[in-house]
């Protein structure tokens, strides 16, 4: 049995989860996405953490994928075990100058669902409950998050998956964009839910993998950089459904650049109040947050 796999069970049984959400309760059309789950409260990419959005209400799940040593599609941010909020698979701390050796794409997954990544308190997120967790599996994820909306008849999320890879990282950290994202399709077409997907990345690579083998699925670029609105789509090559920016790099002009091209507007990651209430007010269509919760609290009224 995986560490703290009893706590995801009692988790899991104890969540107690009303029919209808705050978020259906009001009718809302934004698209509510729980970065890594819920990373404020819960830590983050575990299967607590998405429980825990999905009782708040979310419509969207954006979750970070690798790739371990054994193929498996491993719901993790980083491709190694970070110092911050993960200990070795025998319980000691990671020393930041090594946590690099600890390569998940050089562990079987065995060893990686061994690692505790969630007892260690988060030094920016004050608010979030401590306990070993694990990074779980793609397909157990997808498995819990549907045994969970069918027993409780609540509304089918989105999986918002981001591919985390980089040219420089092709074969140290991750595989190439080829077979990386054939590893990710393969448990997608296994779940059979290709209409509730968002493939999204950093990586212009892995979104043209995506539309050239599957075509029908939507991508979403995240942006972290300065360059133009256009300059971004052009280094893609096509136009995707979604534009993902850093909230920061969000104003009118983005808004309306973005209106003429026929694509969503979902910033990242919007967490204090006054920011919310600022991508609300430009009319974005979605909203990455590590406090779903806050989003919700903030378009209901």
């Amino acid at each position: 049995m995986k560490p703290c796999l009893f706590f995801v069970f009692a988790f899991f049984s104890a969540a107690s989860l009303h029919t209808e959400s705050i978020a259906q309760s009001s009718n809302l059309t934004l698209d509510i996405q729980g970065h890594r789950g819920c990373r404020g409260l819960i830590p983050e990419n575990t299967i607590p953490a998405f429980i825990e959005a999905v009782k708040l209400g979310v419509t969207t799940l954006e979750l970070d994928v690798v790739i371990s040593q054994d193929q498996q599609v491993v719901v993790s941010h980083d491709p190694f075990l970070s110092h911050v909020i993960c200990r070795t698979a025998e319980g000691q701390p990671i020393i930041e100058e090594e946590e690099k050796k600890y390569n998940l794409y050089q562990m079987l997954y065995q060893e990686i669902a061994r690692c505790d990544c969630g007892s260690s308190p988060h030094p920016q997120f004050s608010e979030q409950k401590n306990f070993p967790a694990y990074k779980p599996l793609l397909a157990n994820v997808i498995d819990t998050i549907e045994q969970l909306i069918t027993a409780q008849n609540l509304p089918p999320v989105v999986y918002n998956i981001e591919t985390k890879s980089d040219p420089k990282g092709d074969g140290i950290f991750h595989p190439a964009p080829d077979k990386f994202t054939d590893l990710v399709l393969s448990i997608i077409q296994e779940k059979n839910i290709e209409d509730r997907i968002v493939i999204q990345s950093f990586d212009v690579r892995t979104l043209q993998q995506i539309r050239k083998k599957q075509p029908s699925l939507t991508l979403a670029l995240l942006v972290g950089n300065t360059d133009s609105f256009e300059k971004n789509l052009d280094k893609l090559g096509f136009t995707p459904q979604i534009y993902s920016p850093h909230f920061q790099l969000v104003d009118q002009d983005l808004i309306g650049l973005a209106e003429k091209k026929g694509l969503s507007i979902i910033p990242w990651t919007v967490n204090e109040p006054e920011d919310i209430q600022r991508m609300v007010n430009l009319k974005v269509d979605g909203i990455i947050s590590d406090y779903p919760d806050r989003v919700i609290e903030i378009v209901s009224q």
